[in-house]
């Protein structure tokens, strides 16, 4: 395993980075995300197994597409030829997910929420604050390097009510109801010879979310006069 880089081996590797230009001046705190992670995940995978390398390789790099502001600080990816894409629409560069944000670059605008109203910092404090906070977990691995194929699992618990902009420019609110937010998808990931990502492909029904959030009816919308980059 000493030829294998960190941050496969450890899922809090990239927060250890000196003279990275974070966001919000420090690296990230994950000790509340990796708790619930330990006690509610589904998998338990041997350690250094492909299914945890995979895990944590991912891990990181969601850290580092989050936290850290300059591209050149990401050691998950090739940054020269990185490319992320959800459910095979366009190729993203990693300075467009840069620019809008992990979750803009994941969800489609919605009748619940779209990402053209609401900018990168607005967009995590929308999520974060309703769902303090969303482990991850690899379910199974089906292919190895240099195509990674796996199954995927992403979770928390809805504490909060939900207030957010939708595709027709209305104010949605959602009250919160203490229960779960469950929802699997798949990636299919290239990685080149220091395991870092070349390529991912992630496909998932990103309305689950939302249906879940919603699963007790207690939603309303407004309309409003204008609706400006929150």
């Amino acid at each position: 395993m000493a030829d294998l880089p960190d941050y496969v081996l450890d899922h809090n590797a990239v927060t250890k980075d000196e003279g990275v230009n974070w966001r919000h001046g420090r690296a990230p705190d994950y000790t509340n995300t990796r708790k619930v992670w330990a006690e509610t995940k589904k998998a338990n995978h041997e350690a250094a197994s492909l299914p945890d390398l995979v895990e944590k390789l991912v891990k990181n790099w969601e850290i580092e597409a989050s936290y850290k502001m300059d591209l050149k600080d990401w050691r998950t990816v090739d940054t020269s030829n990185y490319t992320f894409s959800v459910n095979g629409g366009p190729p993203q560069t990693g300075d467009h997910m840069l620019k809008v944000g992990t979750y803009n670059a994941i969800i489609e605008p919605n009748e619940f929420y779209c990402p053209f109203h609401s900018s990168f910092d607005a967009s995590h404090k929308t999520f974060k604050r309703m769902m303090p906070t969303f482990a991850w977990e690899v379910l199974e691995v089906f292919s190895g390097p240099p195509q990674v194929s796996f199954r995927w699992r992403h979770w928390g618990t809805m504490k909060e009510d939900y207030t957010g902009f939708n595709d027709k420019g209305e104010k949605v609110s959602i009250k919160a109801h203490g229960g779960p937010i469950d929802i699997e998808g798949v990636g299919v990931a290239i990685v080149n010879d220091k395991l870092q990502l070349t390529k991912v492909e992630v496909f998932f029904d990103p309305m689950t979310m939302f249906r879940q959030m919603a699963a007790q009816g207690n939603v309303t919308k407004e309309k409003v006069d204008q609706v400006e980059l929150q």
